[in-house]
């Protein structure tokens, strides 16, 4: 490592208590980001990745962005920061109107949170406000979903199904959820978009109504598809049933959006993808490209007029919200974002790209340690075969693929693979061929 290399190390790496890290292994051999541009990354080695995740998610609109970048030192200038209780300004009601604009129905009331787990946080409270407001206050369960992930505060990992983080907070999680088995099957193996097989897993939702009363069940609560697990794309009518379930015991259903929104299946959402209509929705990552934190929680107008309408003029109606909720330059970042939406056309974009990004994804399977590949619009896993305990061949994987030049997001065994919209097609084969070279590196320092 040159010398220039080198000082971009910190003084110290002990400090820094790193979030979802191996910080043991991290901090023996650091990577470190040092500069982002378009679809490419450097590292402190001074050597190029490609983005094959879009960050986490949440970049789809490539790194630097300039539009977003003048948008926020603008705001600066204007306005740093006005309280968000009793007060307000107006870029934050512009960009309710614009949001709205997108979303399906009637799911026209926003409200600004900080993040996706935030955002999550606020749907389940203002679940629990909207049952009240109806005199139903005792539907105090929520149906959360196995293999789910919704975010890392209480609420938000009470109705997730991540197993690792259900077993470490299992003393402080909310009473009162329960989990639907997750949509993954056997017979699910290599299919990309949505297998034809398991719509019968909704009915779990069925199940659970008769054995905890539904009359006690505030909402379900889903990702249209489960993204941090490793994309797991729903069966053939599996969504329209669940709707059918939450409308015949009254129950409220929560799309959780964080990941599958603004573009990823290839609609703007994948309510309109799926062709289903939630009654709450949660955006963050790719609402401000990930430049600044942003939650954004969408309801339909009659749960905003039901808890409006329970209160008295000039009382606060919904006991919530947070100090960051709507703040200048995340609203001006959001914007932003809508704009470069539109002059791009970049759902369109997205999902012309597609079907290009499937069949390359789905050319890895012939690597002998690829167990399966699942994947929708612009979103794919790959699972590594397992080695001695969950999480190691998937860690070593990525190891090998960030040496090869192309950096994601793994969890478990899972390679989440989610290229930004502005991709090429050279991007996309770029993404692939070092994916290739990765993994079978893994593979072949496993027989070594």
């Amino acid at each position: 490592m040159s010398s220039e290399n080198k000082n971009k190390i910190p003084n110290s790496l002990n400090e820094h208590w790193m979030p979802f890290t191996s910080n043991k292994d991290f901090k023996e051999k650091p990577r470190l980001i040092t500069e982002a541009k378009g679809v490419y990354l450097k590292n402190h080695e001074g050597n190029t990745q490609i983005d094959a995740s879009s960050g986490l998610f949440c970049n789809p609109l490539g790194h630097g962005r300039i539009e977003i970048i003048n948008a926020i030192t603008n705001q600066l200038k204007t306005l740093d920061y006005a309280q968000p209780f009793q007060q307000g300004f107006g870029g934050s009601f512009e960009l309710a109107t614009r949001i709205s604009k997108h979303t399906p129905g009637n799911l026209n009331r926003i409200f600004y949170t900080i993040c996706g787990s935030t955002a999550v946080e606020t749907a389940i409270k203002i679940s629990v406000a909207y049952h009240k407001a109806r005199g139903e206050g005792q539907r105090f369960r929520f149906v959360g979903r196995e293999r789910a992930y919704h975010g890392m505060n209480i609420g938000a990992t009470s109705v997730g199904g991540m197993i690792n983080n259900v077993k470490a907070y299992a003393s402080v999680l909310m009473p009162g959820v329960v989990h639907m088995r997750h949509t993954h099957l056997e017979d699910h193996k290599f299919i990309s978009g949505q297998p034809e097989t398991g719509v019968e897993l909704a009915d779990d939702l069925e199940r659970i109504c008769s054995n905890f009363g539904a009359e006690n069940i505030a909402a379900c609560i889903v990702e249209p598809i489960a993204g941090s697990t490793g994309t797991l794309v729903p069966p053939v009518g599996y969504l329209q049933r669940l709707r059918e379930l939450c409308d015949k015991h009254n129950i409220l259903l929560i799309f959780d959006e964080v990941i599958t929104g603004w573009g990823r299946t290839g609609s703007a959402f994948g309510a309109q993808e799926f062709g289903v209509t939630p009654d709450i929705m949660t955006m963050a990552k790719a609402t401000t490209n990930g430049i600044v934190p942003f939650g954004v929680v969408a309801c339909k107008e009659e749960i905003y007029d039901a808890v409006l309408d329970a209160s008295p003029k000039g009382a606060v109606e919904l006991f919530h919200g947070y100090t960051y909720s709507g703040i200048p330059i995340s609203v001006a970042a959001a914007l932003a974002v809508q704009d470069i939406f539109e002059k791009e056309d970049i759902f369109n974009r997205a999902k012309e790209m597609s079907s290009y990004f499937q069949d390359g994804l789905f050319s890895l399977k012939d690597i002998d340690v690829v167990e399966n590949i699942r994947g929708y619009g612009m979103m794919g896993g790959i699972d590594i075969r397992k080695d001695t305990r969950p999480g190691k061949a998937g860690l070593e994987t990525f190891k090998h693929c960030y040496d090869a030049g192309v950096n994601f997001k793994a969890t478990g065994d899972a390679l989440i693979i989610a290229p930004m919209f502005i991709c090429e097609k050279k991007h996309i084969d770029e993404i692939i061929e070092k994916l290739r070279t990765g993994i079978t590196n893994y593979s072949r320092s496993k027989k070594n």
